[in-house]
């Protein structure tokens, strides 16, 4: 048995201190959910807290948003694949993009939904993940000023997810001059800029950001209070709105080193060993847990006192010293996860969602 919670008043506590922290600078910002993998009663927690506007990457996780509030802004936040324009139109308000092939099918499928279809453009800033290059951005945005059924609201980039190219003033104001150049030559009104994240909230604080920036997609900052920039956690916001709690299987007192010729594990590693522990035991825990669910480094014991000592598919062990808890077969060990680890934890059909409260 392994489940994760969900403490709802700290997702509260998070969310009202980012939605002041971003009215105080005047910046409008969207709750990025796809660390929710779609969990309906999630994301109806998330939703009653009065969000206004929601990013995702699967149109159906945008679906199920919509049938709990269906006045919820709803954004696809990448390029939408050809084959889903369809879906996508119909339930997303907005859609980031960077094909004009792909917008031109988006702009047949808003008009025979007869409905206007809002998108942002995305421009490289040298991530190198989605973007526009920018020497052919002008050109391109021609192109779709032309496409019917399509409105331009924004222009947007996309920093540190993949390579983690840090956004700074001199990167950042790029997007805002081009926002101001492409208003100019096409007589067009740009309302947004979205290239603030939970990485560039840091810079907000600073007074770093440039003016010209209004709009940001925020998800880990609000689910995990962290500095992403500093790679700290903010110490006015929470970071166990999640937990994990996995139950002892087996607890046994054991040595420390393997005894045997070693090989190659599960995953492809060949582990050494300390051999000054050759004689020395320690009381072990298995617990319901293993790589099917998460990998062990995106996982923190809450226990000071514990560390975990190797992992395989479905089982996962536990040192736990001398055992001053006096854990036994039966009881739960707590975790806390970063990012990723919640993200894995989240998609996994075997492990269950509660809230935080509910019996354990």
């Amino acid at each position: 048995m392994a489940f994760i919670t969900l403490n709802t008043q700290k997702l509260k506590d998070n969310y009202i201190h980012l939605d002041n922290f971003f009215g105080r600078h005047h910046i409008h910002w969207a709750v990025v959910s796809k660390l929710l993998c779609g969990n309906r009663k999630y994301l109806e927690s998330l939703i009653h807290l009065g969000v206004q506007q929601v990013c995702d990457s699967r149109v159906s996780n945008l679906k199920t948003i919509k049938s709990i509030n269906s006045s919820v802004e709803t954004i696809y936040i990448k390029p939408p694949p050809k084959r889903s324009v369809t879906s996508v139109v119909k339930y997303a308000d907005i859609s980031f993009n960077t094909e004009l092939s792909t917008m031109n099918l988006l702009s047949k499928a808003a008009v025979e939904a007869n409905k206007i279809h809002k998108v942002v453009i995305m421009i490289e800033l040298g991530e190198l993940r989605e973007g526009v290059m920018r020497e052919n951005l002008v050109e391109f945005y021609s192109d779709v000023f032309k496409l019917p059924n399509i409105e331009v609201i924004g222009i947007g980039a996309n920093l540190t997810c993949m390579y983690g190219v840090l956004p700074n003033h001199d990167k950042l104001i790029q997007l805002c001059i081009y926002k101001q150049l492409i208003e100019v030559k096409y007589n067009k009104k740009i309302p947004f800029v979205s290239g603030g994240a939970s990485v560039t909230i840091s810079l907000l604080d600073k007074g770093l950001l440039p003016n010209g920036i209004n709009h940001f997609r925020v998800g880990e900052t609000l689910y995990l209070g962290t500095d992403v920039y500093n790679n700290t956690a903010y110490e006015n916001m929470h970071n166990d709105v999640f937990k994990l709690y996995a139950e002892v299987i087996e607890m046994s007192e054991k040595p420390m080193v393997p005894m045997g010729e070693i090989g190659h594990n599960l995953s492809g590693e060949k582990l050494a060993f300390d051999p000054t522990n050759a004689n020395e035991n320690a009381h072990r825990a298995i617990i319901d847990l293993g790589l099917l669910d998460i990998e062990s480094d995106h996982l923190i014991p809450c226990d000071p006192d514990m560390r975990i000592a190797g992992v395989s598919s479905d089982m996962m062990v536990i040192d736990l010293g001398e055992n001053p808890r006096h854990v036994k077969t039966g009881d739960l060990i707590e975790f806390k996860m970063d990012y990723l680890g919640v993200l894995r934890i989240m998609h996994s059909k075997y492990i269950e969602k509660r809230f935080e409260g509910a019996a354990l």
